[in-house]
């Protein structure tokens, strides 16, 4: 025991590298999390741990040590796949081989990772064994999360918070090893005071904290490199060409697990995850109502997301003119409203569609001229695709289009049966796809929320509704709730909140799922209309201001009801927004505006600052153990120098530091205003050697040190010898007593 404790003490330094080393790998972890599977994240997080522990507390010889690492890093895997559900026992495998092979199976590929992060872990130790290379690991690591941060939307101000205070921690235990090896008497000497070191290596730590966590925000003087090539190359601080493919829209995403922006996204194979309010202008749109901008359309639900993005084969196209009608999937048995649309396209983006209300009648104009090529339409869908022969045209700047919007006859659709709406409708078949494998229990809450509707119209608003009212609205969804491989499944009974990805497309399938044909729809939300100050004459006029300004944070999906002869009816199923519908009896244009104006409502508001929530939410804690630090070490000064203080007042009345008999004077006035306050009274015509006789004769307990303060006061005053400090220091220990014989005697 006794030798382990001293290879303990001889390889602290080795093991206090670890646990840095350890928090700025948990930092990696962290980052990785919500890439990463959860078991995954698991595995590799425990190996890491686990490493480090056998590592300080097992020091034999690096073979063995690696031996019984790699030990426990294979049982640590099997363990939480076991937990997690990922292995389950074979039943046929009966013999002992048998058994492992099935096991190793299901270790790969988590025993990978784990043994790939552990080695990771010990090189980075063994290589970063001097001030220079720790210096180095620490500013590679910033660096990359700094890219990260830059280039990502992934917001990642912790990660580099506790990569420096690791490194700085670090640092620290490599120049106290330095110094051990360079002074080894001085180090024996500094270990006779270990809490002085911890002390003001704490303090040191608590003032870069604080003074970091309140550093005033400033803008940057210098353009970032990254910015300045977006720029260059035309695209703008966060938008542009790259946008439309790379960000992450309310409507779709890249990835189930990329925390990115909000914006138009072109691949809607994986629904879920996270993203980021991003309110960089996208376009603007002259329009008398503020409605929708439609863009595409998906029909084919996997369970993860809509997967028939192949523009070219998700439905038959017919190149057009500008100018040239469109065909009309409107419904035989609604009336429409004609409307005109003007769209300036903003930053340079670049979409697969034009947008446009529904439905689009004809595209008037391209860049302001009456010609033009690149436009196909997709008559079934109601999509105006752009450049779909891949000739690179460039996006149009500007359009203008015509769109005949549908006038729904709510009262009447109400009423009408699936016989009536259905019989003899191929287009409903296409329309009512669901996997082979769509969960039971969607289709039985499907039924359950519908058991009092009669009518396919009254069951869709049943399901709108339930969706509407049920789940709370959230641009972060936590989607470690979820272990269901449907997304429609997890969102309804495991994460339970989200946004508008959630809502639209549980909407399509549930009401598939009851035969009511749907589909997928994603474009834009109206947006925000500035207002622009009038004058008289324009009031008087009657002109509005109908410009409204779509940003990345309206990109949005929703849900297209088919209802037979009435044509495809939009569905709103996110809470906080409402699809500005034309219904019999909303026929006047103005009135629908400010109707609308009313009702429609703005994407939610986002987190004011992702960065700054995060910072201040993780980090609390550690600037609260700061400011404790700091308040204990002034407490502490204060308290040490407490005799320095007594004066301090005199001191600058005076102009000068007080002498060793002016000190004893002053405690001695102290000490009698104090006796004065229990009663003890000086007479004008008594001297302090008068009054102190009478007072011990009145208390006893406190003769002593009555005599005692009065000799010390006497020389002072009036003896030639020399007062020291440690005099008056004896002034005021011997006042405590009084002070305390007089409490114990009360």
């Amino acid at each position: 025991m006794k030798n382990w404790w001293n290879q303990m003490k001889f390889s602290w330094h080795r093991s206090l590298g670890l646990l840095w080393l350890l928090i700025i790998a948990h930092q990696w972890v962290s980052y990785t999390e919500p890439i990463w599977l959860r078991q995954t994240t698991a595995v590799v997080w425990a190996a890491l741990i686990t490493i480090t522990v056998i590592e300080i507390i097992i020091p034999v010889k690096v073979q063995i040590r690696l031996f019984i690492e790699a030990a426990a890093i294979i049982y640590i895997v099997y363990r939480i796949l076991i937990n997690y559900g990922i292995y389950v026992a074979d039943p046929w495998a009966t013999t002992l081989p048998d058994r492992l092979q099935d096991i190793a199976v299901h270790m790969v590929p988590y025993i990978w990772f784990a043994l790939g992060a552990s080695a990771l872990l010990l090189l980075s130790s063994w290589w970063a064994s001097s001030k220079r290379r720790i210096l180095w690991f620490i500013g590679i690591n910033i660096v990359a999360f700094a890219a990260l941060d830059s280039f990502t939307s992934i917001v990642l101000w912790q990660e580099v918070a506790w990569t420096v205070f690791a490194g700085m921690g670090w640092l620290v235990s490599q120049h106290l090893r330095s110094f051990q090896l360079q002074y080894p008497r001085g180090w024996v000497h500094l270990l006779k005071y270990p809490t002085k070191i911890v002390i003001n290596i704490a303090i040191v730590f608590s003032l870069v904290i604080l003074i970091g966590v309140n550093m005033p925000g400033v803008r940057p003087t210098l353009t970032d490199p990254y910015t300045a090539w977006q720029e260059w190359n035309g695209i703008g601080k966060s938008s542009g060409k790259g946008t439309v493919g790379t960000t992450k829209s309310e409507m779709g995403s890249v990835s189930p697990t990329n925390n990115t922006s909000s914006g138009y996204s072109l691949n809607d194979d994986q629904l879920g995850g996270g993203f980021t309010f991003d309110y960089t202008p996208v376009m603007t749109v002259v329009s008398d109502l503020r409605i929708y901008m439609r863009g595409e359309t998906r029909r084919l639900y996997s369970g993860r997301g809509w997967v028939d993005r192949d523009r070219l084969n998700r439905g038959p196209l017919e190149a057009v003119d500008v100018g040239e009608a469109l065909e009309s999937s409107v419904g035989s048995k609604v009336n429409t409203r004609t409307l005109k649309q003007t769209v300036t396209v903003l930053n340079n983006n670049e979409f697969p569609v034009l947008f446009g209300t529904y439905s689009v009648s004809s595209v008037d104009s391209l860049n302001g001229e009456k010609a033009g090529d690149g436009l196909s339409w997709r008559s079934r869908d109601s999509e105006l695709i752009w450049d779909v022969d891949g000739k690179k045209l460039a996006y149009p700047s500007t359009f203008e289009v015509t769109s005949e919007v549908p006038v729904i006859p709510v009262q009447e659709l109400t009423t009408k049966t699936y016989e009536e709406l259905y019989k003899g409708n191929d287009l409903e078949k296409m329309f009512l796809q669901l996997p082979n494998d769509f969960p039971k229990r969607v289709r039985e809450l499907a039924e359950e929320i519908t058991a009092e509707g009669k009518t396919p119209y009254e069951k869709t608003a049943l399901l709108q509704q339930y969706l509407q009212q049920t789940f709370p609205y959230t641009n972060n969804p936590d989607i470690s709730r979820v272990t269901s491989n449907d997304f429609v499944e997890g969102f309804l009974f495991e994460l339970k909140e989200g946004y508008c990805d959630y809502y639209s497309t549980a909407l399509v399938t549930m009401a598939r799922s009851l035969n009511i044909p749907a589909r997928w729809v994603k474009g834009y939300a109206p947006g925000e209309q500035p207002e622009i100050p009038m004058n008289p004459a324009q009031q008087q006029s009657g002109t509005v201001n109908n410009n409204y300004t779509i940003t990345n944070a309206d990109s949005h999906s929703w849900a297209e009801v088919y209802f037979g002869d009435y044509g495809w009816i939009p569905v709103e199923a996110t809470p906080g927004f409402n699809i500005p519908l034309l219904t019999q009896n909303e026929q006047t244009p103005e009135v629908e505006s400010e109707d609308q104006e009313e009702q429609a409502e703005p994407t939610p508001a986002p987190v004011n600052n992702a960065q700054e929530d995060q910072g201040f939410h993780v980090g609390l804690w550690v600037v609260v153990a700061a400011v404790a630090v700091l308040l204990s070490w002034t407490i502490f000064i204060v308290w040490h120098r407490r005799f320095k203080l007594r004066f301090f007042m005199q001191q600058l009345r005076n102009g000068r530091p007080l002498t060793p008999d002016q000190k004893v004077v002053t405690e001695t006035e102290r000490w009698v205003r104090y006796l004065h306050r229990k009663g003890m009274l000086k007479e004008e015509h008594e001297t302090l050697r008068e009054a102190v006789d009478r007072w011990s004769g009145e208390r006893p307990a406190v003769a002593d040190h009555l005599y005692s303060l009065l000799t010390m006061f006497e020389k002072a005053k009036y003896s030639p010898e020399v007062i020291e400090d440690k005099d008056w220091q004896s002034v005021y220990t011997e006042a405590l007593w009084v002070r305390r014989k007089m409490r114990s005697k009360k």
